[in-house]
Formats: C-alpha cells, sequence, structure tokens
C-alpha cells in the first residue's frame, strides 16, 4: 500500500452522518504531536442537512435488494465527495486526506457484520484525497462489537474529563477503568425521539418542549426499563435495528406525545444509573441531544455526577473531530480500536484506505 507522508502536523477531514439523520457533519482538522503528545483543533466545520430524498434513502437503505443497494453505495459516495470539494473550496483547505465514517445502515455483530454506506473508493476518485472508510469491520472480524470506535479519541484528546457522554442517535460513554477505557451503548436517544416527533410534523423535539409539556406514562414507563438489552453484561452495541424490532412495537398503544415524555425518562434515567454507578464526577456531554434542554435536567436530576456542556463546535463536530483522528492514526499504522471497549480479541488498526492522487 502506497502510504500518504504524515508529517508532525497533519491537516485532515473528519465526515460523520449519525443514525439520528439530521446531516453530514464535516470537519477539517489539524494534529500536531509534541514530546509525544498530539494536540488537536477543529479549524472549521459545518453541518449539511439532508434534502428529503436523500434522508428517504438513507432510512430505508436495509431495505433494498443487492443491486440498487451498491448503486445508492456508489451514489452516496459521490455525494459525499461532492459535498467535501465544496467546503475545500469555500474555505481554502489543504487537507492530506479524508476520513469517512459513512452512514450505518446494518449493525449485527454478532452475525459477523457492520455496514456502513459510501463509497471509499468512490469519494478518493472523486476528490483526489486519500480516503481512508469502513472503521468497523476489522473489529468486528476480530469478534469484537466494532463499536464505539470513538473513546480511543476520548483517551487521546479529551483526557481532562472522568468520562465522555455521546448523546446523539445513540447514547453512549466511555471512560478510564483500573487503567483501561471501558465504553458501550447505553439506550437509543435521537433515533427514537427524532423518529416520535417527525410523526408529530417536527424535525426533532425542539429544548425537549413535547417531553416537558406532556404526560409520563408509568405502565409504558415499566416496559422499557424491561428491555433485555439493558441486562447485558461487558461490551455492547446498539443499532437502528433494535429500535425497528424491539423498542418501536411497545409504543403502539399510546399517545405519542406521552411516549416522547416517557422515553425520555426513560433515556434519562438509563443515563443518569451508568453514571452514580461508576461514581463520575465530571462528564463531557457532546451531540446532538446536549441541546434537549429538558433531557439534560432530567440527567441532572438524577445524579450528582457534574455535566459539563462544551461550546457548540465540540458538541457537534466531536465525533467528527474523532473519525478525522481515527484516520490519522489509521495512515500511521497506529491502533484506532481498543479492545477493552469493543471485546475484540485483540485491540486493532482499522479502515480500508484508497489513495488520492499522489
Amino acid at each position: 500500500m502506497t502510504k500518504i507522508k504524515i508529517e508532525k502536523i497533519t491537516h485532515g477531514i473528519g465526515v460523520m452522518s449519525g443514525t439520528s439523520l439530521d446531516g453530514l457533519d464535516i470537519a477539517y482538522c489539524k494534529f500536531s504531536t509534541k514530546n509525544g503528545k498530539i494536540k488537536h483543533e477543529i479549524i472549521c466545520a459545518e453541518t449539511i442537512k439532508y434534502q428529503k430524498k436523500i434522508e428517504f434513502s438513507l432510512k430505508n437503505a436495509n431495505l433494498l435488494i443487492g443491486r440498487d443497494y451498491f448503486e445508492l453505495n456508489a451514489m452516496y459516495g459521490a455525494f459525499i465527495a461532492d459535498l467535501c470539494n465544496k467546503f475545500i473550496k469555500k474555505h481554502k483547505l489543504t487537507p492530506q486526506f479524508i476520513a469517512s465514517h459513512g452512514h450505518t445502515i446494518f449493525h449485527e455483530p454478532k452475525n459477523g457484520f457492520s455496514t456502513q454506506l459510501g463509497c471509499g473508493a468512490t469519494i478518493a476518485a472523486n476528490t483526489n484525497l486519500t480516503t481512508v472508510c469502513d472503521f468497523r469491520s476489522l473489529d468486528v472480524a476480530l469478534n469484537g462489537q466494532g463499536a464505539p470506535l470513538v473513546p480511543i479519541g476520548d483517551d487521546l484528546l479529551f483526557k481532562n474529563y472522568d468520562a465522555c457522554l455521546n448523546l446523539g442517535g445513540i447514547a453512549n460513554i466511555s471512560y478510564s477503568q483500573k487503567q483501561k477505557r471501558i465504553a458501550f451503548d447505553i439506550c437509543l436517544v435521537n433515533i427514537v425521539l427524532n423518529d416520535l416527533s417527525n410523526k408529530l410534523g417536527l424535525d426533532y423535539d425542539k429544548d425537549g418542549l413535547t417531553a416537558r409539556n406532556n404526560a409520563l406514562n408509568f405502565e409504558l414507563l415499566d416496559k422499557l426499563e424491561q428491555l433485555k438489552f439493558y441486562k447485558i453484561k461487558g461490551a455492547k452495541s446498539l443499532g437502528r435495528e433494535f429500535y425497528d424490532n424491539e423498542v418501536k412495537k411497545i409504543f403502539t398503544k399510546y399517545k405519542i406525545e406521552d411516549v416522547i415524555t416517557t422515553y425520555t425518562h426513560h433515556a434519562a434515567t438509563q443515563i443518569a444509573a451508568i453514571l452514580n454507578k461508576n461514581k463520575l464526577s465530571n462528564v463531557l456531554c457532546t451531540g446532538g441531544g446536549t441541546f434537549n434542554k429538558f433531557l439534560i435536567e432530567l440527567i441532572q436530576s438524577k445524579t450528582n455526577c457534574k455535566l459539563i456542556i462544551p461550546n457548540n463546535f465540540i458538541i457537534n463536530f466531536k465525533e467528527a473531530l474523532i473519525f478525522a483522528f481515527l484516520g490519522y492514526l489509521r495512515l500511521n499504522n497506529k491502533d484506532n480500536s481498543l479492545a477493552s471497549v469493543t471485546g475484540a480479541i485483540r485491540n486493532s488498526c482499522g479502515g480500508a484506505v484508497y489513495t488520492g492522487k499522489i
């Protein structure tokens, strides 16, 4: 493999599409090393909201037959490349590589696969930039969950916090325990709340107002608390399949507004329980759910742990930053997936690499 030349100071683009389908995050990042320590900076970043056609295609990609799926994979790769090219031109950037997470369509590590849409070869060909993609497959092949991958970035870039809590489509957490990084998915958040809000004609539950102003249903709350996922010990991860196959059916007989209220309480309870169990003192909160004021209030009311809300740049683009960092590690042949997090048989350096113009 022809290696990109990585200097002590490196500029790369991280591209992230979350399970909540709120848009494509693009972040231009700088990484530098000094005395063996890695420093980072998000120089500029944008979220490009999906048009309804793209959103619909991604949301329903799991239903496609083989040929149509691969056609969408190439199309979505070209879409990512086009947005990256426009972003680079607009801000007059000189990135050395692109690290693209893609959009997760299937996540079934127990069956040996996790699939992200967005052809890396197409991105490399259309941008002329070396592109790293398919970050999860090697870890899954090593009997890991393939998720979460962000914790190695939490460990190396955000050491000042006891833990990092991401409130995206899925809530996940990472923290250090006995000199090892531990991380796992806690529960679904915006996958559920956004879908329910869509049924009311809303893009999302802004500030948690719907949840704040409707009724908590204790019968429904009890059913949610009994879901089998919460009883799993050790490494565990969630995908949209959990919502489609396990959670949705619980909602059928209840008023949508009350489901939003009840699910927000449920998510807050699950998250606070993890913070309390691990006796965490200060936790960095990022991801779109951080803007849900009612959710944050509920979590804070159930724990003595201090929830730290950073600036909007970090809230919105921390994951894109860290996927740029995972690409940086991959191109330096350094481990970018931790077995202590995913349950794999060893740490690994994952990601397919497509070289750009040399």
